[in-house]
């Protein structure tokens, strides 16, 4: 990883933060003894968090049988791990602020990219789908922290990527000297987020892993990548969809042993929610 980046990410004062809330929510469920009422009480004390968590709680991507109408319920249905992955996306939405035309698609391709991850997730039972919500929710969070931090370096890097027909990695490598991944991945480690996230974001690229790799953190990044294919294939937070991307061949695809038919339902279950569910995280 590049030193001299993490020393500037790991020192920067003018960095956005998780809100106080998000971080309190994920300290308390670290505690066994929390109850639905405690944590209940905590996200009420950021009325537009717990609204907009009320909000996706009732969203089919969560599947419940009826509208849940107060926190506590939602707790108690959803359970203590989903709360803390609906609190954080539900909290870092105000990261991507302004929001214009490059926040919005930024904002779309990251929840439809922790969507897909929790779908594949389900489908292949090779991580937790709650790890995998939020490693494709963040894995572009490089990306906006890039923009905020210079906005036109990071538009010339856009440019570049739709003037010349280039993908982004390669237009940012002509403009920066480091990747969105090795930023997004510092500043998942800035924000107390767990190692295991951080490397997913970190490599959800590249999948450069080692030969004694952990299994389960190949399979998450493996599960983050695809997702951020999927967004690709469908255009999602995109210009246009990728036509001609063959998702079978790949490496997050092979490494999960996915089929090309099973990749094909995938999607097509992924479209339909993210089209019936994207108003919900609006």
């Amino acid at each position: 990883m590049n030193r001299d980046l993490e020393i500037m990410i790991m020192t920067a004062s003018d960095l956005p933060t998780i809100p106080v809330v998000a971080t309190k929510v994920m300290q308390l469920i670290e505690n066994e003894n929390a109850t639905a009422d405690e944590l209940a009480r905590v996200v009420a004390s950021d009325p537009a968090v717990a609204a907009r968590v009320l909000k996706i709680s009732n969203s089919s991507f969560y599947g419940c049988q009826r509208q849940i109408q107060t926190l506590s319920h939602a707790i108690i249905v959803l359970g203590f791990g989903t709360l803390k992955s609906l609190v954080v996306a539900a909290s870092v939405k105000q990261v991507y602020q302004p929001y214009g035309l490059t926040e919005k698609m930024l904002w779309e391709h990251s929840f439809g990219a922790g969507l897909a991850s929790r779908i594949i997730a389900k489908e292949t039972r090779l991580v937790s789908e709650e790890e995998a919500f939020l490693g494709g929710l963040f894995h572009d969070i490089g990306k906006i922290i890039m923009n905020n931090r210079n906005n036109q370096q990071f538009q010339e890097a856009m440019q570049r990527c739709y003037n010349d027909g280039i993908t982004f990695e390669t237009a940012e490598q002509q403009v920066y000297p480091y990747t969105h991944s090795e930023v997004g991945g510092l500043v998942l480690k800035k924000w107390n987020f767990p190692d295991i996230l951080m490397h997913a974001v970190l490599k959800h690229h590249t999948f450069d892993f080692a030969e004694d790799e952990d299994a389960y953190q190949v399979n998450l990044t493996c599960v983050v990548g695809l997702a951020n294919l999927f967004c690709h294939k469908a255009g999602i937070g995109m210009r246009e969809p990728n036509d001609e991307l063959d998702l079978s061949l790949s490496v997050p695809a092979q490494r999960l042993g996915l089929t090309a038919e099973r990749l094909d339902a995938l999607l097509e279950s992924f479209v339909a929610a993210y089209e019936n569910d994207k108003t919900f995280f609006s």
